[in-house]
């Protein structure tokens, strides 16, 4: 069986802990019975001899396969890896979301999506990864009782993605440590006219609001002063036809929408201004996680 799980990017400015989309990149596990167990690495992470031994997708796996099944199978588990590791583009909710759905699907056994997020929450306490992972397109997601609650959208294909991947990452439990332990009245009100905007934006298909509606007061300013590169990248790609330019989850990645016929001018302006980054430009995805027998 093979299963495939996109990047997401979260937070979209305002929408902290919130708001996310899936981005066409994927990460794929091929797992066939085996007589004994043994994993194959390919792509992103492939030079870190660490993940084979200490790989989060097999002890989630194991975890619920465990609870599922007196099957002592052992596996071949094929990972071709597409999402960046550790740079703000859900890498982690990827393997959380696949690990799960893979112990459910390798037994035969149904899991409707709304269960997978809230099994999920276990792992990851925040919706706005795991949320367009499983569900692909838009998501608005919260947390209710230990559930999760969301509405999604899907993306048309008249729009791109433009990343940018620092050569550095961010890490996402420090990069909360400099965030503010209280916000004025003021900036919260901001971020919530913001952020709901931003949702309007998103359900109506008003690309021209994005820009104002994307801006934020919470995390962006303090989590970007972490790597002050990032605040010319994002000034570069609101110049050059950027519809939003947004750090992506906690970063070190900066996230940006563009019209498809806006793209190649946009990579081409990021290319020239940050040589020593990676520029990705990519469809949406409003799948979300594929199993495949």
């Amino acid at each position: 069986m093979k299963i495939s799980v996109p990047a997401t990017s979260a937070n979209l400015g305002p929408g902290f802990d919130t708001l996310g989309l899936a981005l066409n990149i994927r990460n794929e596990v091929v797992i066939k019975p085996a007589k004994f167990h043994s994993v194959s690495l390919k792509g992103e992470g492939s030079n870190n001899p660490k993940l084979k031994d200490n790989n989060m997708f097999i002890s989630t796996f194991n975890d619920f396969h465990q609870n599922l099944s007196s099957n002592k199978q052992q596996y071949r588990f094929e990972f071709q890896n597409s999402v960046p590791l550790s740079r703000g583009l859900g890498s982690s909710s990827a393997v959380i979301i696949s690990a799960i759905a893979s112990a459910y699907a390798i037994e035969g056994i149904e899991l409707h999506d709304k269960k997978l997020l809230n099994l999920a929450l276990s792992y990851e306490s925040h919706p706005d990864n795991i949320t367009p992972a499983v569900m692909g397109g838009f998501t608005v997601a919260t947390i209710h009782e230990n559930e999760v609650y969301f509405i999604r959208k899907d993306i048309p294909n008249t729009l791109k993605a433009v990343v940018v991947i620092p050569n550095r990452p961010i890490s996402t439990n420090l990069s909360r440590k400099t965030l503010p332990y209280k916000y004025s009245k003021e900036d919260a009100i901001f971020n919530i006219s913001h952020s709901s905007l931003l949702t309007a934006a998103f359900m109506s298909e008003d690309w021209r609001m994005l820009k104002k509606a994307s801006k934020d007061r919470f995390h962006q300013y303090y989590r970007m002063k972490q790597m002050p590169e990032l605040f010319a990248v994002q000034k570069v790609a609101l110049r050059n036809g950027a519809l939003m330019s947004t750090l992506s989850g906690s970063g070190s990645t900066f996230f940006n929408m563009v019209y498809n016929k806006d793209a190649s001018r946009l990579v081409k302006k990021l290319e020239e201004n940050f040589p020593h980054f990676r520029i990705l430009v990519c469809d949406f995805d409003n799948n979300g996680i594929i199993v495949e027998d």
